[in-house]
């Protein structure tokens, strides 16, 4: 008869990746994916480096359900400060959380969207940039349908924003500090392309970030 898991002992081990996936987070956060070993990992999680390789294959495995974690709270974000609006709120604040979240956290952004991988880890990027490109879709198909955007292919906005957003931050990301003004400009330009009619001197994206331009 084939050994079964009790309940206990299985939400036990799931305890135990929970924690190994929460060390390597921490562990890419600060150094990156090249910097990024099992052993790190261990040690952070105060583990054997043993029960690493028990709960993951290696290390593309473990950084794949690093990505798997992140991602899906991140794309929550994205999706529920985008979820309300006129079209130009649902952008503006998609592109803002989007952006604006990687800009806090720059190392392990930096990992998810453009820092060399594995193969199968870069796999796992191709749904995360899909994710991302999904919730912005939305924002841009209500906006189409309600006439507050010009008429065009949703998806293929939503996939381009995404694309450019994720290159312009590799700069900032890469190199620390960042810039003030790349959130701001980064919901001008995705505006703009979207075919809102910018307000003058970009009070437009200021306004969407809560700033006068008095303040500015």
């Amino acid at each position: 008869m084939a050994y079964r898991r009790t309940p206990a002992v299985q939400a036990r081990l799931d305890a135990q990746a929970g924690l190994i996936v929460q060390a390597a987070t921490k562990v890419l956060a600060e150094a990156g994916y090249a910097g990024m070993s099992m052993a790190a990992v261990a040690a952070e999680a105060g583990v054997a480096t043993g029960t690493v390789y028990k709960n993951f294959a290696g290390k593309a495995d473990l950084v794949t359900a690093v990505f798997r974690k992140v991602v899906a709270g991140e794309v929550a974000a994205v999706v529920a400060a985008s979820a309300t609006g006129t079209a130009v709120e649902r952008v503006s604040a998609a592109v803002e959380t989007f952006a604006g979240r990687a800009l806090k956290n720059p190392k392990l952004a930096y990992v998810l969207l453009v820092e060399p991988v594995d193969t199968v880890v870069d796999t796992e990027r191709l749904h995360f940039r899909r994710a991302f490109a999904e919730a912005f879709e939305s924002a841009v198909a209500v906006g189409v349908s309600r006439g507050e955007l010009p008429a065009q292919d949703a998806r293929t906005s939503a996939a381009a924003l995404v694309g450019a957003i994720g290159e312009v931050l590799v700069g900032p990301l890469a190199a620390a500090p960042h810039g003030e003004s790349v959130v701001p400009e980064l919901i001008t330009f995705a505006l703009r392309a979207l075919g809102v009619r910018a307000a003058p001197s970009g009070s437009l994206a200021r306004q969407e970030l809560g700033v006068s331009d008095a303040d500015a």
